[in-house]
């Protein structure tokens, strides 16, 4: 009998083969969300100190507190998720109830009403927040559905990589047609607010192709009734995979948003603004390449070494960049260095987060998709925003003031050492944390014996 079937001989539908419509259809949903939250996390620091006139330092301060708020948020997400009975599944139907108002949250970011200085920071943080805890409520149940449509591993590892595809593709449009965009609509305020219409409305097709295309099919190991969120969170803080995944996340994701300070850099380091595009590109291509490829080396290798290696990688990417840091030719080899050694990781993060609900169902008895999953949310929001707010500090420290054409030595370190120093001290942390990491070599046998208790 196969490894694959049940005690019947029926094949198990946890393992059915994903096809290509249904991996294609659930990337499409990251490409949703990049539309707005990348969006936010390359332009919004800038649209609010050089378009809108904030402080910088004030930008950086909202920007966490945000995040700290969104904590809760997550968790409290992850245990809806864990309740939700429909039709639909537990998963599919959050994305058809939040598609719409995360698309009228990305609008709203860049809607400014003419209330002063400091009505104008009140409204940035009712409306940075309000986006935040929308995407909570659609990006927790679209991590989740990973783990409901699969339980095999390398098909999880290849829906993720589809995924890390679609959010490549939501980033590098965003990058690319976003300036442009706003200039031919007249730029000012006008121009963002319908540069990000546009991308709203984007998101929302997509995420009902994803909701349509897609499928629940992974049950629990063993018929379990509805879990008390004490016993879920205890659970969950049982999972130690889990808790590895969480600061890795953090900390991927705080590198990752170190890309806000591309457009600063080409301004005021390369004197050409026009760079930002170039910058862009270099980050990002080499990505969406390598993710085409990285399938067969996470099959062979496992998904923590190729992460691992990628992790050292983007570290020799920022020391190229160090050779001559005013050198366009420089910066653009050590951005696509960096990039590649991004690929790796991009393709197994939420792969590997989607093993440890198999070690938390192993491990406790209990299987709680959306509470690990809140870890998937609060690890990108978290990061991003952190890599958000240090660039908004960096800048106040430096003496950083929008709007001007020469900026300051002390702005111009600080935005060098933002550029450059942080994402090797951040780089080194992420090696250190996936050193603990030893999930892959346990996997399988884990999995087997919850097959095991399954067909029991």
């Amino acid at each position: 009998m196969s490894a694959n079937q049940t005690a019947s001989g029926v094949q198990d539908d946890a393992y059915h083969k994903v096809r290509w419509s249904e991996r294609i259809g659930y990337g499409f949903g990251d490409a949703a969300s990049n539309l707005i939250f990348t969006g936010a996390a390359t332009f919004l620091t800038y649209y609010y100190t050089d378009v809108m006139g904030l402080a910088a330092g004030a930008i950086g301060t909202m920007m966490l507190i945000a995040r700290i708020l969104d904590a809760f948020l997550d968790v409290g997400v992850g245990a809806l998720v864990d309740k939700t009975k429909n039709k639909h599944g537990k998963a599919r139907p959050w994305l058809l109830w939040m598609m719409v108002p995360f698309a009228a949250s990305g609008v709203l970011l860049f809607t400014f009403p003419d209330v002063g200085p400091g009505g104008a920071l009140v409204y940035a943080y009712v409306t940075y927040l309000l986006m935040n805890f929308i995407y909570s409520f659609i990006n927790i149940p679209y991590g989740v559905l990973n783990s409901l449509v699969t339980q095999d591993g390398y098909q999880r590892s290849v829906l993720n990589i589809v995924r890390m595809l679609g959010a490549l593709a939501g980033a590098i449009g965003v990058s690319f047609a976003t300036q442009p965009l706003v200039k031919a609509f007249g730029g000012g305020e006008k121009g963002w607010i319908l540069t990000f219409t546009i991308y709203g409305v984007l998101s929302l097709i997509m995420f009902f192709i994803t909701f349509k295309s897609t499928r629940e099919r992974v049950k629990p190991s063993v018929s379990q009734k509805e879990i008390p969120f004490k016993q879920g969170l205890g659970a969950l803080f049982r999972n130690k995979y889990w808790a590895i995944m969480l600061l890795f996340a953090v900390t991927v994701y705080t590198n990752y948003g170190m890309n806000g300070l591309n457009i600063y850099y080409a301004q005021y380091m390369l004197n050409d603004a026009e760079l930002l595009g170039l910058l862009s590109f270099a980050g990002l291509i080499p990505i969406a390449v390598g993710l085409f490829l990285i399938a067969p080396l996470i099959k062979k290798y496992g998904k923590r070494n190729v992460a691992l290696v990628g992790s050292f990688i983007m570290i020799l990417g920022s020391l190229i960049i160090l050779m001559d840091p005013t050198n366009v030719t420089f910066v653009i080899v050590g951005l696509v260095v960096k990039a590649l050694g991004m690929t790796p990781i991009l393709g197994t993060i939420f792969a590997m987060l989607a093993d440890t609900v198999e070690y938390g169902e192993w491990k406790t008895g209990v299987r709680t998709e959306g509470l690990v999953y809140s870890a998937g949310s609060f690890g990108t929001k978290a990061g991003s925003g952190l890599g958000a707010a240090i660039i908004g500090w960096g800048l106040a420290i430096g003496g950083y003031i929008g709007g001007q054409e020469t900026i300051s030595s002390s702005a111009s370190s600080a935005i060098h050492f933002m550029f450059i120093y942080l994402p090797i001290i951040l780089g080194v942390l992420q090696m250190v944390i996936l050193y603990f990491h030893k999930l892959d070599k346990l996997y399988p046998q884990i999995v087997a014996e919850l097959k095991a208790v399954k067909k029991a």
